[in-house]
């Protein structure tokens, strides 16, 4: 007799929620997300965002194939590795940078600054009979059947075999699966912004800004700057890749219009909330002349441009936040209700870790999922397995992206000096610097 196959709800279309729905959907495995949302482009803006190995397979194993081709030829290459520098652009370790050039394909070795409202397109694409919008959940109830039914503001409620929160940072289905998981406030400020690629500023934009992506580390404060210049536009992707998008029932010229950033740099500035003054309030974010006069006396004696790249980014895309933590969880006993992503373990925007990290979880629960409908595994072996890997990887890149944040607001002088000094001995002496920040 043939197992019985299971129905997944996942709450939540956001990266993770959309990647694991792509991956359940080619494996067979009957998925709905259910997003609250209104409509498909409610969330058309935003920042590139950098992915990773662990993202890139996660994204390769999941999406078909034709949908993978395009979103690397619709990336940027981010440059290779990383450069610290200090305020005065004068360098201190290059990490990554040894002339070998990846292949973008290869989801092992491959990164990609993608464009987020590009992504979503993309995640979004043939899951037209998945997705449900307009549905905001508001909770579950587990039913004595074994099954567990999600409710939503309008009134409805979608019963299945597995509920996934999948549903960010401030997830109702994980408040209510874990009421006791806490948050840790971190006492940092960030501020970021794109200047657009015109051909004045382009000659004026110093090399190392339009190379790849670099830390600088002030006296005081952290800035990081990224490029995003795409690979290929649009019309050349729709005449390379169209036939095989129309195969999977997607015409190319509508999931590709508009779905392009022009190309831009990229910059965070963070800095430690109490050294900020104290008439920059939340509501700065609405009133760019109060960011760059803030930028401006902080940034006094860095060097000219990147003092110019920060004055000159357009004022609409400046955009502030402060930054929190998930706090540890306990291993619970395993049900029918998981999570991914921020919903489990939230953690600063830094580095760009928290949307690789749920990549990572999407993929990951998507096999154990399989695996079950499968029979190959009973279900609550293959979710403890899965929720044992993802609180153990999750969490301690949670501690990583604190530690670094913490790191880069730092006030102690003796200390943000000893770590210049340290990076600086790092770049003076290669083979230290590799057995420290190991092969990018």
């Amino acid at each position: 007799m043939s197992p019985e196959r299971l129905n997944v709800a996942v709450i939540g279309g956001g990266v993770g929620g959309l990647c694991l729905a792509h991956g359940l959907r080619q494996a067979g495995v009957h998925v709905t997300v259910y997003e609250r949302d209104l409509t498909p482009d409610s969330r058309l803006q935003g920042f590139r965002l950098n992915i990773e190995p662990a993202g890139s397979l996660a994204l390769h194993a999941c999406l078909p194939p034709a949908l993978w081709e395009v979103l690397v030829a619709s990336a940027g290459d981010p440059g290779p590795g990383i450069s610290f520098l200090d305020e005065r652009m004068r360098p201190l370790v290059r990490i990554g940078q040894d002339g070998r050039v990846p292949d973008p394909l290869d989801p092992t070795t491959g990164r990609h600054a993608v464009s987020r409202v590009t992504l979503r397109k993309l995640l979004l694409a043939g899951l037209e009979d998945v997705v449900r919008f307009g549905k905001e959940c508001t909770g579950f109830i587990r039913v004595d059947d074994g099954t567990v039914t999600a409710k939503f503001a309008d009134g409805s409620t979608a019963t299945a075999d597995v509920l996934v929160a999948a549903d960010g940072a401030n997830s109702r289905v994980w408040a209510q699966l874990h009421p006791s998981a806490g948050r840790t406030t971190l006492p940092a400020t960030a501020v970021a912004g794109k200047l657009f690629l015109t051909e004045a500023n382009r000659r004026w934009l110093p090399k190392q800004l339009l190379a790849g992506m670099n830390v600088f580390w002030p006296p005081q404060d952290f800035l990081f700057t990224a490029i995003f210049r795409r690979r290929e536009d649009s019309a050349a992707i729709s005449a390379r890749l169209g036939d095989r998008l129309r195969a999977l029932g997607l015409e190319p010229e509508q999931l590709l219009a508009n779905a392009q950033d022009d190309d831009y740099v990229l910059w965070a500035f963070i800095a430690h909330r109490d050294s900020l003054p104290g008439d920059f309030t939340s509501e700065a974010q609405a009133d760019p002349a109060a960011v760059r006069k803030m930028l401006a006396q902080r940034t006094a004696e860095w060097h000219p441009d990147l003092r110019r790249l920060l004055t000159e980014s357009t004022p609409d895309t400046l955009y502030r936040t402060e930054f929190g933590a998930a706090e540890p969880l306990r291993p619970w006993k395993t049900g029918n209700v998981t999570g991914l992503g921020d919903a489990v373990h939230h953690m600063p925007p830094v580095g760009g870790l928290g949307g690789n990290t749920a990549l990572r979880d999407a993929h990951r629960l998507c096999t154990a999922l399989t695996a079950a409908d499968r029979g190959e595994e009973p279900l609550s072996q293959a979710l403890h397995a899965y929720e044992a890997d993802m609180l153990d990887h999750g969490f301690r890149t949670v501690r990583e992206v604190v530690r670094n944040t913490t790191a880069a607001i730092d006030r102690n002088p003796l200390k943000r000096s000893a770590t210049r000094w340290f990076f600086r001995t790092c770049g003076a002496i290669p083979p230290l610097g590799r057995a420290v920040f190991g092969e990018r």
